[in-house]
């Protein structure tokens, strides 16, 4: 072998131990390249059964969702404009009521008008707008009241009780023609009409359903039985109890219109008309504070079991009825006079007064129409909602408008409450009725001031920016007797807090009687602007406030 064979070989055997490795990563990466696409050998799993882990009942974060859901879920939802409109003009009044407290009429009257606009402009095909009307009614109603109180925040003068007329003097004494075209309409609904009270037709019952279906009587009839929504169950409740028919609910109507301070010309008193003798028969006591003619649960008890017995007197309704209007000495002479115990033989023989004549056809025509209510356009009335309350038992002669002040309410609705009432005071020991739901609040407030001062004393919540000066200035009181009163405090009075104000009242009022129309225009008053279904002016929203004493025919 040369000497370059040798040479070669050497350097062969170097270059091939190399060259080996360097094939084998070459060759390898194709081979990785197509295994990379193909499923992973499973790794050998062994079972293991472990305990779950406990899970801790305060885990707040366990139904946490994804961030996206979340953000999706908190994405509140678009309130509906009656909920937007009830809410800013719930806000509006709110605001004039702090202005009222204040003494602020102007803005106090500006607040209340704006919180009415609200309503009124809502637009007419707006989803669930009765629920907007009904907020309508509650506000315009309040307003009313804060309205009748002056718009005064230091008012301190003592009222008497307002009485309403009763609607029975002026239509009694009337005459009506008679449609002759009712009468088959009338002997059909009879026929047709379940009542525990009989019913009759004849020209005068058709004279009084024409009546009411004329403009003037229509709305006599619809205020009375719009407020009946008031009393209804109360009334239902008592009936019941005695054992007597449903209908006579009307004979309430018929009497006050369900007013309870209704005073008639011949000083009948109350929902049922009670003269203060005949009250006294059945437990109805008036004193120099109350009239329990004018309460209406009372009353209507001893309606009821006055009714009850001049039933089992005459053993006949209409006889009873008509006891019930000119008493049962007069029914009674009449039967002796005629021999007849029939109530339409002695209407016909004139030996009843003509009042009460009239007085049964009436009821009968009411309770016709009432239980026919399709017939005669009376469907879907909106009822006044029933009188819901808490009773507290006053330790000391107490003040309603210090009621009010606590109850943060107007004290013409503590005065709504408690028509017994013939005084804005209420006496040691009687039940004082308030809006439901405010005696915990109530009971608190009057635990700040001594027994022997809740007649006069008051409570003021304080305004922002409101100075005592200014506080015992409305009061017509001194700074001095409000810083003695509140345990001489030391700090100036914040925005929220309560001051215990003494204050001082004047002399009585005389009482004064309204006429029904004022007592019902505050609910048919706004109820009218409503019915537009368009803004109304301020200007003339404060008329319309203001004129709600202005006589009306019925």
């Amino acid at each position: 072998m040369t000497s370059s064979h040798r040479s070669w070989v050497r350097t062969a055997f170097v270059i091939i131990p190399l060259a080996l490795p360097l094939a084998s990563c070459i060759s390898s990466k194709p081979a990785n390249f197509k295994l990379s696409f193909l499923p992973t050998t499973p790794v050998p799993f062994e079972a293991a059964f472990e305990q779950p882990p406990q899970i801790v009942a305060d885990n707040r974060y366990s139904g946490e969702a994804p961030n996206l859901v979340h953000r999706t879920l908190s994405i509140a939802p678009r309130i509906p404009e009656v909920e937007t409109r009830m809410v800013k003009a719930e806000d509006r009044f709110e605001a004039g009521k702090r202005l009222y407290q204040q003494g602020d009429t102007a803005g106090a009257r500006r607040e209340f008008d704006t919180a009415i606009d609200m309503l009124l402009s809502a637009p007419e095909n707006l989803p669930d707008r009765q629920r907007l009307e009904r907020k309508l009614d509650q506000l315009a109603d309040t307003i009313y009241r804060y309205d009748l109180e002056g718009l005064g925040a230091g008012e301190t003068q003592r009222r008497e009780v307002v009485y309403d007329k009763t609607p029975l003097d002026d239509i009694l004494q009337m005459t009506f023609p008679t449609d002759p075209n009712l009468r088959p309409k009338v002997k059909e609904e009879i026929g047709a009409t379940v009542s525990q009270l009989p019913l009759e037709e004849n020209d005068t019952v058709l004279s009084y359903i024409h009546y009411f279906s004329t403009e003037r009587g229509r709305r006599t009839l619809i205020n009375g039985l719009r407020r009946a929504g008031r009393y209804r169950p109360l009334v239902q409740r008592i009936l019941d109890e005695e054992g007597l028919p449903q209908e006579l609910i009307y004979l309430a109507q018929a009497e006050s219109g369900f007013l309870p301070r209704a005073r008639s010309n011949k000083a009948a008193v109350g929902m049922w008309q009670f003269v203060q003798f005949r009250g006294r028969e059945y437990g109805l006591n008036q004193t120099r504070e109350t009239d329990d003619r004018m309460d209406p649960e009372r009353a209507t008890r001893a309606a009821a079991r006055h009714l009850r017995d001049l039933y089992a007197m005459f053993g006949d309704w209409y006889l009873a009825m008509a006891a019930y209007n000119c008493g049962p000495g007069c029914v009674d002479h009449a039967v002796q006079r005629t021999g007849f115990a029939d109530f339409w033989t002695l209407s016909s023989l004139n030996v009843l007064p003509k009042q009460t004549a009239n007085y049964v056809p009436l009821i009968l025509a009411i309770t016709i129409m009432a239980k026919n209510p399709k017939d005669y356009n009376l469907e879907n009335l909106e009822l006044e909602q029933p009188v819901e309350y808490d009773t507290l038992e006053i330790e000391a002669p107490t003040q309603l408008a210090l009621i009010a002040d606590i109850t943060d309410r107007p004290v013409s609705e503590i005065q709504d409450l408690n028509p017994a009432l013939v005084k804005p005071e209420a006496p040691a020991g009687y039940q004082l009725r308030v809006p439901k739901g405010t005696l915990p609040a109530l009971c608190s407030g009057l635990d700040l001031i001594p027994a022997a001062h809740r007649a006069s004393w008051r409570i003021h919540r304080v305004t922002r920016g409101e100075s005592l000066a200014e506080i015992a200035h409305g009061f017509a009181t001194s700074a001095a007797s409000i810083t003695a009163a509140n345990n001489r405090m030391a700090q100036p009075p914040e925005a929220g807090d309560l001051l215990v104000v003494p204050a001082a009242y004047h002399a009585p009022r005389t009482p004064v009687t309204r006429t029904r129309a004022a007592s019902s225009h505050r609910r048919t008053a706004h109820r009218t602007v409503a019915s537009k279904r368009k803004p109304a002016s301020v200007t003339y929203k404060t008329a319309s406030l203001r004129t709600k004493h202005s006589p009306a025919a019925n």
